[in-house]
């Protein structure tokens, strides 16, 4: 123990020579080689500082936060602790600590919106249904196989979140939507209401042979006219309810198993799954009883009508 203590002494002693040494050999004065030490204990000090910033704010607003959106809300807090930082440095420390967000897998595109069809207004932005069938929403996501991708066509009641109809198949063509439109009229509760058929741009939805089909069985056309992420976020929200909760995100091993298990899903989802948004009750008691007040999946505030037809 006493000879561990005279070399810890020992050690201490010699510290200002070997800064001395190093000063020497560096070529600069003793002043300045502290003056670096201090400047660069204090760089350490303030980037362990934005590390901690940087966790408290991603476990508050989300873990895969990039870089641009951090840098925008710790400024305030950088300010707060005196620490100038540019956003290229910020940059760098994520860089140097592997703390950069990874881009995500490009999505499968299923929606061809460069097409000569004629294309519908929006009729339903920033409005809300008050009844079912008051508005239905579509759309196309994709389902892996062991075969390549499948997709599924969905028709969803945006009121009660029942989905009307569905398709799938191995591919994208008109008919995968118009059949999944016809099952979504057979299933109607209120035929003699007037409603609303809203669709992003895509070439199935814009076709002739589609939109033709939807005028005659009474239903007004709606499109979305720029991107917006909530005009269509009931259909996205759905899309992931299926995939995630009810398996259809996995590499299925054919078409006709995808089938079924869709089928499956749909039927939990309609009938036995209760759903926050609808007071924890079904899609299905919802669409028949008309009593609950709509819940948009808006996160902002902005003042939503109701629609009125």
């Amino acid at each position: 123990m006493t000879q561990n203590i005279g070399r810890r002494d020992r050690e201490k002693e010699a510290r200002p020579f070997k800064r001395k040494w190093l000063a020497q050999c560096f070529g600069i004065s003793k002043q300045a080689f502290y003056k670096r030490l201090k400047s660069q204990k204090a760089k350490e000090y303030n980037e362990s500082i934005v590390l901690k910033l940087v966790k408290e704010c991603r476990n508050k607003v989300g873990h895969q936060t990039g870089g641009k959106k951090l840098y925008d809300y710790l400024k305030k807090d950088l300010e707060l602790n005196n620490i100038k930082l540019g956003r290229d440095r910020l940059f760098n420390i994520l860089r140097d600590n592997r703390l950069l967000v990874r881009k995500t897998k490009q999505y499968h595109v299923t929606t061809n919106s460069k097409h000569y069809f004629y294309k519908y207004k929006n009729l339903v932005k920033d409005k809300v249904p008050t009844r079912p069938e008051q508005l239905w929403v579509t759309d196309i996501t994709y389902i892996k196989t062991q075969h390549g991708h499948n997709y599924l066509a969905l028709v969803t009641d945006a009121y009660s979140k029942k989905i009307m109809g569905y398709k799938l198949d191995n591919n994208m063509r008109t008919e995968l939507c118009l059949d999944a439109l016809k099952m979504a009229l057979k299933n109607r509760k209120y035929p003699n209401q007037k409603l609303i058929h809203h669709s992003d741009r895509g070439i199935q939805y814009c076709n002739p042979m589609y939109t033709e089909f939807a005028e005659k069985n009474g239903l007004q056309l709606s499109m979305t006219e720029q991107y917006d992420p909530y005009q269509n976020a009931v259909a996205e929200r759905i899309n992931k309810t299926l995939k995630y909760e009810y398996g259809l995100k996995n590499n299925i091993k054919n078409t006709q198993i995808a089938q079924k298990m869709t089928k499956k899903a749909i039927f939990i989802y309609n009938y036995l799954r209760k759903h926050w948004s609808l007071d924890f009750e079904t899609p299905n008691h919802v669409h028949l009883n008309k009593n609950k007040p709509y819940k948009s999946y808006r996160k902002n505030k902005k003042q939503l009508e109701f629609l009125t037809i």
